[in-house]
C-alpha cells in the first residue's frame, strides 16, 4: 500500500483512470455543522491519494474537476453522505456515481449488514480495522494510523464493485442500481436542505 498526502488539492496532471474510488473524513456526520477534513482517492492499484483541507480552505480546482468529470465514475461506499459533504464544502455536484452500499442492498438481501467492513469480510476475505474512524480528522497533522485507515476505505472498492456488478446482473437488478446511482445527487441535495430523516415518497 502506497499513501500520498496532498495539502489542499490534487497535483496537476494526476490521472486516476476511468473509475476512481473516493471517500471522505469529516468532523462528524452533519455536513451543515461538521467540516470536511480529508478526501481520499484510489485508482484501485494499491495506491491512495489523500487530500487534507486546512480549516476554511476549500479551493481545490483539480479535485473538483475530477468530481464533475462525466468520463470518470466516482466509486463510493455510502455515496449519499460523501456527495452531500463535497457539495456543501467544495461546491460541486459529483457525477457519475457508483455506490457499493446501494449495490449491496440490492443483491445481498439475505443480510442487513451492508457496512464496508462487512462487505470486505464476506466478498473479499479482508478484515478492515475501524479503530481510527472516530479520531480527530481536523488535526493539523494526520497520524500514520489515520492515513492508513483513510486509505483502506478506498483501496478495496474496485474489487467490491466487480463482485457486486456480477451479482446485480445475475439478479437482474443492474438497471435499478444505475437509476439509484443517478438519483444520489438529488438525495444528497435534499439532505442538505433538511430532509435527512424524511422519506418524501412515503404517504
Amino acid at each position: 500500500m502506497t499513501i500520498t498526502l496532498h495539502k489542499g488539492d490534487l497535483p496537476d496532471g494526476l490521472d486516476l483512470g476511468p473509475v476512481v474510488a473516493i471517500d471522505s473524513e469529516t468532523m462528524g456526520l452533519r455536513p451543515e455543522r461538521d467540516r470536511l477534513c480529508v478526501v481520499q482517492l484510489s485508482s484501485g492499484d494499491g495506491t491512495a491519494h489523500l487530500v487534507q483541507f486546512p480549516k476554511g480552505s476549500y479551493n481545490a480546482p483539480n479535485l473538483t474537476r475530477l468530481l464533475t468529470d462525466p468520463g470518470v465514475v466516482k466509486l463510493f461506499h455510502f455515496a449519499r453522505f460523501d456527495v452531500a459533504v463535497m457539495q456543501a464544502y467544495l461546491g460541486v455536484v459529483t457525477t457519475p456515481i457508483y455506490c457499493t452500499k446501494i449495490a449491496s442492498k440490492l443483491v445481498r438481501t439475505y443480510t442487513d449488514r451492508h457496512g464496508l467492513k462487512d462487505l470486505c469480510r464476506e466478498l473479499l476475505g479482508v478484515d478492515l480495522s475501524k479503530q481510527q474512524q472516530s479520531s480527530d480528522w481536523g488535526a493539523d497533522e494526520l497520524t500514520e494510523e489515520q492515513m492508513a485507515y483513510a486509505a483502506s476505505d478506498v483501496l478495496y472498492l474496485h474489487r467490491l464493485k466487480e463482485e457486486l456488478d456480477r451479482r446485480l446482473v445475475r439478479e437482474g437488478r443492474d438497471g435499478y442500481a444505475a437509476a439509484s446511482f443517478a438519483y444520489l445527487p438529488v438525495r444528497a441535495s435534499l439532505d442538505l436542505i433538511g430532509y435527512q430523516d424524511q422519506d418524501i415518497f412515503a404517504h
